[in-house]
């Protein structure tokens, strides 16, 4: 069961309901493919582009910020690896969560973080739980980077939303996943992508149907039966940019 399927917490009846309802929406088809053509109006009008997290410009469907979350609380890790930092609004996210745990830190990861973004995240007053590395997540210099980081680190969770290529997505499965400690995740956002129509354009970007993050994710679970695709998330949420993506380290 993962850690998401029910919550903790609350009253068994409460768990009940929450379980046969999340359940419901997985096999309601009308409602699910409403969802994914709300997700496709909301990616032409740049829907996500509208929020921030605590000062810092958040570019995430407010669903996927909402459970990125409780997986952190949840899983209360003691290391948050993050490729592709944009504006930092999620590595804010996420440091602001292992402050209420009273623990961990944030690497965030970009082949470029431009200095006013730099600048704004260095001076933010969560700025002592990150640690910003700038260069390629598929380079040897920075894999090794991060994953120094990691030694002795016991809970290490991992989301992947650099580049969003095939080739790039499976490389840094293959860097970082390994990582993740069992029961932890691995979330690879924008598989999406290759839900969207064929016809769909992305000008000027490499990736798109049958190349994606999310043909990645099927390629590299063919040889890792350690995780799996903890569909209970994107049950819950519906509209994500992560369907498929949110992959679990088994117990």
């Amino acid at each position: 069961m993962s850690y998401l399927e029910t919550t903790p917490d609350a009253h068994p009846e409460y768990r009940e309901e929450k379980a046969a309802r999340i359940a419901s929406f997985a096999a309601d088809e009308e409602f699910r493919a409403l969802s994914v053509a709300w997700r496709q109006m909301a990616l032409e009008r740049k829907y996500m582009n509208n929020f921030s997290w605590l000062g810092r410009p958040l570019i995430q469907l407010p669903m996927d910020a909402m459970a990125m979350q409780e997986i952190i609380w949840a899983v209360k890790p003691d290391l948050i690896i993050e490729t592709g930092i944009a504006h930092g609004g999620s590595l804010m996210l996420s440091a602001s969560m292992l402050e209420l745990l009273g623990r961990g830190e944030v690497v965030g990861v970009d082949i470029e973080i431009r200095p006013h973004n730099r600048q704004a995240i260095e001076a933010h007053p969560l700025a002592r739980r990150i640690h910003l590395v700038e260069g390629s997540s598929i380079d040897p210099a920075t894999i090794s980077r991060v994953r120094a980081h990691a030694e002795g680190k016991k809970n290490v969770l991992v989301c992947l939303d650099s580049n969003h290529t095939h080739d790039h997505v499976l490389a840094e499965l293959n860097a970082y996943a390994d990582l993740v400690s069992p029961g932890s995740y691995c979330v690879v956002f924008d598989t999406f992508v290759e839900d969207m129509p064929a016809d769909y354009q992305w000008p000027g970007r490499d990736w798109g149907k049958g190349n994606n993050p999310k043909t990645a994710v099927w390629e590299w679970l063919r040889s890792h039966p350690e995780f799996e695709i903890d569909r209970s998330v994107e049950d819950r949420l519906l509209v994500t940019s992560a369907p498929d993506g949110f992959l679990r380290r088994k117990a």
